[in-house]
């Protein structure tokens, strides 16, 4: 019997008693107080949630990507074969919410032994993965039966990037977390916060965060401006400062009962 198929068969066996004897999992607080200390009232209540559908929109600096990358370790244990991915933007930002999936397993002391362990991927002897991709098309193609899809910096990742990774949702009916700060009222992300989809939404501005200091937000203010502040610090979805025309103004021009100066166009 070769070394490969010895492997496979050791797999297996885990897998087996990962499915008919799981290991005790503390819950998803527990698992943030061993990571980070006491999370915050507004991550507490997240880390509790069951909602399929999850919209962080948090302030800098908040903490919304630990409260992130604690859900994903917590499928990934709890639940023996599941898939998580982590998508964002650029493939720092994804190794840097890998990373911090990374410290919150180590610090339970790998509840559940690990098959593999790189920079983008953890895979339990449970059967379960956890995955980090750059947000493009290539990297997200040929996934599917996933759990749980985490999208950070969610403002920045295109809308047809969005589109695609939706169907990895279907069979599986896994859920979805987005975490991001406004990027103007636009795309995707801002689509989803005003619409009247039940996704969980959660606003988190920089003053309802314990740990930014008064002085260090009205610094902030001074050096970034008001608008970019207010997207920034404030979760406002504001125009940018490069924007031709104000979004309010363009969406108040636009007026169906208003007969036009030249009569219908053919």
């Amino acid at each position: 019997m070769t070394a490969a198929v010895l492997r496979r068969l050791e797999r297996a066996e885990a897998l087996a008693r990962a499915l008919m004897a799981p290991p005790a999992v503390p819950d998803p607080v527990a698992l943030f107080r061993a990571a980070f200390g006491e999370p915050d009232p507004w991550q507490r209540d997240v880390l509790r949630s069951a909602a399929p559908r999850i919209l962080l929109n948090c302030s800098r600096q908040s903490g919304k990507s630990t409260v992130a990358a604690t859900i994903a370790v917590y499928e990934a244990l709890a639940a023996a074969g599941s898939l998580v991915l982590l998508l964002s933007p650029s493939l720092r930002q994804s190794q840097e919410l890998f990373r911090k999936v990374l410290n919150i397993y180590r610090a339970l002391d790998r509840a559940v032994m690990p098959e593999t362990e790189t920079k983008m991927t953890l895979e339990l002897a449970n059967g379960s993965r956890i995955v980090a991709l750059p947000g493009t098309e290539k990297t997200i193609r040929g996934f599917s039966g996933v759990r749980l899809l985490l999208v950070d910096e969610a403002s920045r990742v295109d809308d047809d990037l969005y589109a695609g990774t939706r169907p990895m949702l279907a069979v599986s009916g896994g859920r979805l977390v987005a975490l991001s700060t406004p990027r103007g009222a636009r795309g995707w992300w801002h689509a989803a916060w005003t619409s009247d989809e039940p996704w969980l939404r959660v606003e988190v501005p920089a003053t309802a965060c314990p740990r930014i200091s008064p002085a260090f937000l009205a610094e902030e203010r001074r050096s970034m401006g008001d608008l970019a502040y207010a997207s920034e610090y404030e979760c406002r979805f504001v125009d940018t400062e490069s924007s031709a025309f104000n979004s309010e103004h363009v969406r108040a021009a636009l007026d169906d009962t208003v007969t036009p100066m030249f009569g219908k166009v053919a």
